[in-house]
């Protein structure tokens, strides 16, 4: 029996770990993709969004065979709205960022996403910020600060620094609004309903983007690009998240979570090996800060936490009568399912 849980428990580990790595190579494809030709960001992750939504389409269906909640207006609503900002918009953002800035800074930046949530909780749901979590604050952005420093000093008279780093940062909010707005309606679909609907809304403004700004023929990428895209859509979209599921009922959402903590370490090493970026003390130094605070604020925060209403406000009676109660690893498949 002790045999069996520990085997149990490794194979979650190696799961949740081969998720984090996944997750974290779609900024190596992208920056990859960008080298090879000259395509830009909106064809690219339309690209991207093309290749994944067959996927979507087939988890849709799965999730909805056992008669599952009925679409309402409010419900369809939400879900394109938060499909929009979580995923498209800050999908979006984030390859833009990618145009000007290292892979490596890209993931340390979008990896603020919890500290923002727990910003905008305090803004939005007045929910008072912890000693725990101020702490973390300051050790995030400050280990954000001392990698911009160096890629500062590598880069003295560039402006695509603060551009790149600040679109990624506007990406990683947008996420954090996706958060903040999912509970509610994860608790009403389920996780995999949901995360399936708004990946295909995201999609179809991908294509709507891309159909009113440029040429069908600027779809007809090298083979090298479409092969990227596939990669994305496959390795760091579609496959991950099957991992995190698989890893999730292993090992908790807590562990898997934490494990997931090596993605920023990842996207560095690839990001040195397979595209020759950098590797500098202050570098590893303020990664690790980052990392420290994500941990801090992660660990140190209930998976009931994010909620869509103020506990003042009524809840709507189409939903659970605490959203706070939420299975802690639903919340946590639609955290890590569509990392932009």
């Amino acid at each position: 029996m002790g045999d069996g849980t520990a085997a149990l428990a490794t194979t979650g580990l190696a799961l949740a770990a081969a998720s984090a790595i996944a997750f974290s190579a779609k900024a190596i494809f992208v920056k990859l993709a960008f080298a090879a030709s000259g395509v830009d960001a909106v064809t690219l992750l339309t690209l991207r969004m093309l290749y994944a939504a067959p996927f979507y389409v087939v988890l849709l269906a799965w999730a909805g065979r056992a008669g599952p909640s009925p679409w309402t207006p409010r419900r369809l609503a939400s879900v394109f709205g938060l499909g929009f900002v979580g995923y498209y918009l800050a999908s979006l953002l984030d390859f833009l960022g990618l145009m000007y800035i290292s892979a490596a800074l890209e993931r340390l930046v979008l990896f603020l996403y919890p500290t923002i949530v727990v910003l905008l909780s305090a803004l939005i749901l007045r929910r008072p910020i912890t000693r725990r979590e101020a702490g973390a604050l300051v050790l995030s952005y400050v280990g954000i600060t001392v990698v911009m420093w160096q890629d500062l000093g590598l880069r003295p008279q560039d402006d695509g620094l603060w551009i790149g780093c600040g679109l990624v940062f506007a990406s990683a909010i947008a996420y954090s609004i996706y958060l903040l707005g999912a509970p509610r309606l994860i608790a009403e679909l389920g996780a995999i309903r949901f995360t399936a609907a708004a990946m295909l809304v995201s999609s179809a403004c991908a294509v709507l983007h891309f159909g009113v700004s440029r040429p069908i023929s600027a779809l007809r990428q090298p083979s090298e690009v479409q092969l990227l895209a596939v990669a994305m859509a496959v390795i760091s979209t579609v496959l991950p998240t099957a991992l995190l599921a698989a890893a999730i009922k292993r090992i908790g959402s807590g562990r898997t979570a934490l494990i997931g903590s090596i993605g920023p370490i990842s996207t560095i090493a690839l990001g040195y090996v397979v595209l020759d970026e950098p590797i500098g003390a202050p570098q590893l130094c303020g990664a690790a800060l980052v990392l420290a605070g994500v941990v801090l604020v992660s660990t140190g925060r209930p998976p009931t936490l994010i909620i869509v209403e103020p506990p003042a406000a009524p809840a709507s009676s189409e939903a659970p009568e605490a959203v706070g109660t939420l299975a802690s690893s639903d919340l946590d498949r639609a955290r890590h399912s569509a990392r932009t």
